[in-house]
């Protein structure tokens, strides 16, 4: 009797002691699920939705409720209304924002079906931003770990953006790159000696650490430096601010402007037609004074981090440790955006696993493996690796800014991120429980076939590049690569000698007039970005030889298809005479450029070139320069002393010109 007294009273203590703790404890969970947004709405704001008041009050039953209208919405968008279902999401999202597939459907809706319904290329660019944007700033915070939401968001980045599929891909492109050279300033600038990977790769890894270790608030940055407290008192003085995303928005793309217009040869006519606008002067004048210099490095890192932590919700050491990982990020990439989402998504997701492995690292319990979709999302990785090898050297000017538009945006390859593929390959053959032993008897393995069209892209590349060191190395990757499929048995023999196996690749490709374009233009635009502007004129040599090269062939090949059908060469993609390709393509690039930039290039390119160029140039550049001339700028002619010959050059032209017209109607007649 008195043991059950005892027990009796110790649990009436218990009882006690949980009813006086859990007013305490309930107080602190709430806090801690409040602050982490672990927790479903449960009040319904004045523009919600009615279905929002009603789930709320639904209490247990919120989740029958939402199956109803998740069922409801689908329809909605099998009948094509979509800005139905949209709205519909909405209010799902705020009922259940810890459902993943209701923001991927609706992040789907803005960025894909409702996009293309739209006229004109700026409502398309709102509405897929509107897509990325409430995937990254929505549901990725309140999902932190879900695979499935990262795996989107990096391929909408890539294929929506990146690709090529959107008519108004270049559009979309060009905008990305705006935003985010305002947003952490221009990239280090490239240079011959970033041949050598791992130097570029520090290069650009030591320009993110410059926002990773910046302050993380003003009193931090006072302690660091007082100067840079007192320049953000004095922008804040002509209002300037950065408290919200929208004013740093707003100063960050001024400072820029400011900036590059300080460092042009117009810096004089920038500052007297800006004479009476005192927030822009007082802006050029902070930029200038030079008991500021490194109060503007270390503002401008504060201000970035928090552009990049607080408005895009992204981690600079994450971007810091990736560039170091995979190659010289150059964020105005759309596939840079999408690496970083689709590993991020990968590396956080793993988390959620359990593994159980061999003495050797075998996979023997994959735990809940079978919830997670790593396969795809790792070839969104490595895909965009892949897109950064072909465009990730990335060439915008955003001087070039006409009628509300940004004009030139190019991207061209960058064999840093060469190494990077095969590196993601193992990776995610561990993930995908790729056993050693299968090695060399399956007949066909995707990855394989994907690496293996991959290393000749890169050997090929190297090879135009006249890097035949490298280029015998990865030829040498080709020929034991172990898990190459077992389809091509004389692999060996084919992958033997670097100068054969180049040549019989570009007979196989010259053939086809879609990738000749492509090889031929490419190389020739790469030698003018690369090569000019990258003030490297061994690259520039090397690129137009294989151009050349290649153009010679195509010509042959296409004048050996066509000897028996005359009309078969009206199809040629390409003229005959490798300046009438390379000259115009120069003139085209050239005066796309803003004024600093195309004085540069001009300066840089041989005579023949100039020529192409030089009449380009007069359209675009002659009537400013001489209105600026009145004022005490520099003319047209101190810019772009006319080439050698030019009398020469446009009888020629005019020459072939005629030549074609009298060949045209014969044509016509066949």
């Amino acid at each position: 009797m008195a043991n059950d007294r005892t027990t009796q009273l110790l649990a009436a203590g218990v009882l006690g002691s949980c009813m006086i703790l859990s007013p305490v404890l309930s107080v602190r969970l709430t806090g801690i699920a409040g602050r982490t947004d672990m927790v479903y709405t449960d009040r319904a704001e004045d523009n919600d939705r009615w279905e929002v008041s009603a789930g709320i009050a639904m209490g247990a039953f919120r989740g029958i409720f939402v199956n109803l209208l998740w069922i409801r919405a689908n329809d909605m968008k099998e009948a094509g209304k979509f800005y139905d279902a949209v709205e519909l999401a909405k209010a799902i999202t705020r009922l259940q924002p810890r459902f993943p597939r209701v923001w991927v459907f609706h992040a789907w809706n803005l960025a894909y079906n409702i996009s293309v319904m739209t006229k004109t290329r700026e409502e398309r660019w709102n509405w897929v931003n509107q897509g990325i944007q409430l995937l990254r700033d929505q549901a990725i915070p309140a999902n932190p770990n879900d695979l499935l939401l990262h795996k989107e968001l990096g391929w909408i980045f890539l294929h929506k953006v990146q690709g090529v599929t959107d008519d108004a891909n270049p559009y979309y492109k060009r905008m990305l790159a705006a935003e985010w050279t305002f947003n952490l300033g221009m990239p280090p600038k490239r240079g011959p000696e970033d041949r050598d990977r791992q130097k570029v790769i520090e290069k650009y890894a030591a320009w993110m650490r410059g926002f990773a270790n910046a302050a993380t608030s003003e009193v931090e940055l006072r302690a660091r430096n007082p100067k840079a407290v007192e320049l953000a008192d004095r922008l804040r003085g002509v209002g300037l601010s950065f408290e919200t995303k929208d004013d740093r928005k707003v100063f960050l793309q001024r400072y820029e402007v400011t900036r590059v217009n300080l460092q042009s040869v117009r810096h004089d006519l920038f500052l007297k037609a800006m004479a009476d606008m005192q927030q822009v002067t007082t802006l050029a004048g902070l930029i200038e004074d030079p008991q500021y210099a490194a109060a503007w490095t270390d503002f401008l890192a504060y201000v970035r981090r928090r552009v990049i932590v607080d408005d895009y919700n992204m981690e600079p050491d994450r971007m810091v440790r990736y560039t170091e990982k995979y190659g010289p990020i150059d964020w105005r990439n759309g596939a840079a955006h999408s690496l970083y989402w689709s590993a991020r998504g990968v590396e956080e997701a793993q988390d959620r696993l359990r593994f159980v492995t061999d003495e050797s690292g075998r996979i023997i319990d994959e735990g809940n493996r079978k919830d997670y979709d790593f396969l795809n999302t790792d070839r969104v990785v490595a895909q965009s690796v892949q897109e950064l090898f072909r465009s990730g050297d990335v060439y915008f000017d955003f001087q070039s800014f006409v009628n509300g538009h940004y004009n030139v945006w190019q991207g061209t390859p960058n064999g840093a991120f060469a190494d990077s593929y095969g590196m993601i390959l193992d990776e995610m053959r561990k993930r995908a429980g790729y056993i050693d032993e299968q090695r060399g008897k399956r007949w066909v393995s995707p990855l394989s076939d994907a690496y293996q069209n991959f290393m000749i892209d890169v050997c090929l590349y190297f090879y135009r590049r006249g890097e035949r060191g490298t280029a015998n190395r990865w030829l040498s990757e080709l020929r034991e690569f172990k898990d190459m499929n077992t389809y091509d048995p004389n692999r060996s023999e084919r992958f033997r000698d670097l100068d054969e196996f180049a040549i019989a690749e570009m007979k196989t490709r010259a053939t086809s007039a879609y990738v000749a374009v492509g090889q031929i233009s490419g190389s020739i635009l790469g030698a003018y970005t690369t090569g000019l502007l990258g003030q490297d004129p061994e690259l520039f040599e090397k690129q137009m030889q294989y151009a050349k090269d290649f153009h010679k062939y195509y010509n042959e090949q296409q004048l050996r298809k066509t000897a028996i059908n005359i009309e078969q060469e009206r199809m040629a993609q390409l003229d005959k005479d490798f300046e009438f390709v390379a000259g115009p393509l120069f003139a085209s690039f050239i005066a796309e450029l803003g004024l600093d930039e195309a004085a540069y290039v001009y300066a840089a390119a041989p005579n023949d070139l100039k020529q192409w160029g030089y009449d380009t140039l007069q359209d675009a550049f002659r009537q400013t320069l001489t209105e600026e001339a009145k004022e005490g700028g520099k003319n047209f002619d101190q810019f772009f002393p006319q080439p050698e010959g030019m009398d020469q050059f446009r009888a020629r032209v005019a020459k072939k010109q005629e030549e074609r017209t009298k060949r045209s109607p014969a044509l016509e007649g066949q």
